[in-house]
């Protein structure tokens, strides 16, 4: 018996191990993406996550092992150039041989416009024409795993060397006018709870072309992770309806996404983007703000300096607390996403 057993047993692992070797080595930018990515590859296997969670996505130099990620991968989901804009020329020295797909780009995904005033509108965001069509903004196809030749030049991007570390930071001056170093729309998308349904069945349609024997699998665990964030939507409205008319202040431009999703604007933020400190104009304005309007919450982020949320409270009563745009202090992997949504919904509740 064991040695009709044995052969059996020698061919089961060999056909295991093949299978496991056929699924496609993926990549992904931020720990969100990562997130979704990972969820969404639940039971098949792991993505790699290029950029560490307490980095700044804006200005990275990759450490070997990402680029060595990148280079091995055949998928790379990544937010776009808007967020990361150094790492357009990493794909193209690294993963030349690799499907690009670009989630800002997906049919279907919100996108908005940056706010350059450092005074918000309220609902200002139901105003505006948010553009799910995106066939006028890029006159190209949505996703650049849909082009065979992976063309992803574009003249101002910042190229990276062999090693994928960037060569010229210079797009991110330090301006008066506090310029963002930008493309055309604000790119921390990810706060956004529709773009995360909208990029789940992206994510599992294009895993399903490069691995088909596990489509089933993955557009299974797509689907859970939609409803998923479905109940997430009604916990997320449930912490902050208690708090609703509230003002508070942003420390950086990052939220508009989640605002939108929770119909919960900001009136403000201190700083243009987090690439640039705010100018002394800007500040003034924002004291300004904070006295006229009585602001209750002045929020701050794990990167930045408290002081200067102290000197734009000039003294004020408002409260101070801390929002997390990227997760930094959460566990990479399938929970990190809704983690994330839920702690920022959290902390804007507590500190109003």
């Amino acid at each position: 018996m064991s040695r009709n057993l044995l052969p059996l047993m020698v061919s089961a692992s060999l056909l295991a191990g093949a299978a496991w070797s056929d699924v496609p080595r993926v990549a992904a930018d931020i720990a969100p993406v990562h997130s979704l990515v990972s969820r969404v590859m639940h039971g098949v296997g792991d993505p790699d996550l290029i950029i560490p969670p307490g980095a700044t996505p804006h200005e990275y130099n990759l450490r070997p092992s990402e680029a060595t990620a990148l280079q091995d991968a055949d998928l790379v989901f990544w937010i776009g150039e808007d967020l990361t804009p150094w790492m357009e020329g990493a794909i193209e020295n690294l993963a030349s041989n690799a499907r690009i797909v670009a989630l800002m780009e997906i049919d279907g995904a919100l996108t908005l416009p940056f706010r350059e005033s450092a005074l918000f509108e309220a609902h200002r965001h139901a105003e505006e024409d948010h553009n799910h069509d995106h066939d006028e903004d890029h006159g190209h196809e949505n996703d650049h795993s849909e082009h065979d030749d992976h063309d992803h030049a574009h003249e101002d991007v910042i190229k990276a060397d062999d090693h994928g570390h960037a060569e010229d930071h210079g797009e991110h001056g330090h301006e008066d006018h506090e310029e963002h170093a930008h493309g055309e729309h604000d790119p921390h998308s990810w706060l956004s709870l529709d773009n995360g349904i909208v990029w789940l069945n992206a994510i599992a349609a294009r895993l399903s072309e490069a691995d088909p024997e596990n489509a089933g699998l993955y557009y299974s665990n797509a689907a859970a992770a939609r409803e998923e964030l479905d109940t997430l939507r009604s916990e997320i409205d449930g912490i902050l309806d208690p708090v609703r008319g509230r003002n508070f202040i942003v420390f950086h431009d990052a939220y508009q996404y989640f605002e939108t999703s929770f119909d919960f604007p900001a009136s403000g933020a201190i700083s243009l983007s987090d690439a640039t400190d705010p100018s002394p104009a800007r500040i003034a304005e924002i004291q300004n703000r904070v006295k006229e309007q009585g602001i209750s919450c002045v929020l701050s982020e794990p990167q930045f300096d408290p002081k200067i949320v102290d000197a734009v409270m000039g003294g004020a009563e408002a409260k101070t607390g801390v929002l997390d745009p990227v997760g930094s202090d959460l566990e990479p992997g399938p929970d990190l996403y809704p983690a994330l949504l839920r702690n920022l919904a959290r902390a804007l509740a507590d500190c109003l």
